[in-house]
């Protein structure tokens, strides 16, 4: 049961990560590298998107 709340979560801040990313003023070949970083490395890219990630808001 644990397990399954652990991988909801990340579920839920890699979605958050990945609406920042295409939300961002970054170039379109930067969101790609991004997402597929998040997409094939859940909490590792997550955690490097954190820290070194396109800084840009949603309007």
């Amino acid at each position: 049961m644990e397990y399954g709340f652990l991988g909801v979560l990340i579920l839920a801040a890699d979605i958050y990560a990945l609406i920042n990313i295409w939300g961002s003023g970054t170039s379109g070949g930067a969101k790609l590298l991004w997402t597929l970083l998040i997409l094939l490395l859940p909490v590792l890219g997550f955690i490097i998107w954190f820290f070194a990630g396109p800084k840009g808001r949603l309007a």
